[in-house]
């Protein structure tokens, strides 16, 4: 009895851990004719991927207005608009398809946002905030050469 336990927790384990290694770090992908890896999503999910892409460059273009101005309050809210806070509430489904670097790129790019916006109301450093712009960028360029997200 305690051998066919055993084996029961041993097939469960490796299970949670196969979905787990998918789940969490795999993701729905495959390799892409140019050299990418392919995210393999829905087009709802797609279409959700990019409209927060869309808003990074949106954000994007108003902190570069707004540091040419020397208007450290459009860089502030324009910033704050692409942060944590204004992270979408992402399905569990499509989470489940995102590799984990990629889930990582996504977060650090909120994060960076936000401490642009920390940053820039409490400094008011327009050539601070755009060093901290070039950084963040370096994320949306090596997402973009790593991945690309097709339609099942």
């Amino acid at each position: 009895m305690c051998r066919i336990c055993w084996g029961l927790v041993a097939v469960f384990l490796v299970l949670t851990g196969g979905m787990a290694y998918l789940f969490v770090y795999q993701g729905s992908v495959r390799p892409a004719a140019d050299g990418r890896t392919a995210i393999v999503l829905e087009p709802g999910e797609r279409a959700l991927i990019l409209a927060e892409m869309r808003a990074f460059v949106e954000s994007v273009q108003q902190i570069t207005t707004g540091l040419s101005q020397e208007d450290m309050e459009t860089v502030v809210e324009a910033a704050r608009k692409s942060g944590r806070a204004a992270q979408q509430q992402v399905p569990v489904p499509l989470m489940g398809k995102l590799p984990l670097a990629f889930k990582q790129l996504g977060l650090d790019t909120h994060q960076q946002f936000d401490q642009l916006a920390l940053d820039a109301e409490q400094l008011g450093d327009p050539a601070h905030s755009l060093q901290q712009l070039g950084r963040l960028m370096q994320n949306c360029v090596a997402c973009h050469a790593a991945y690309r997200l097709e339609v099942q």
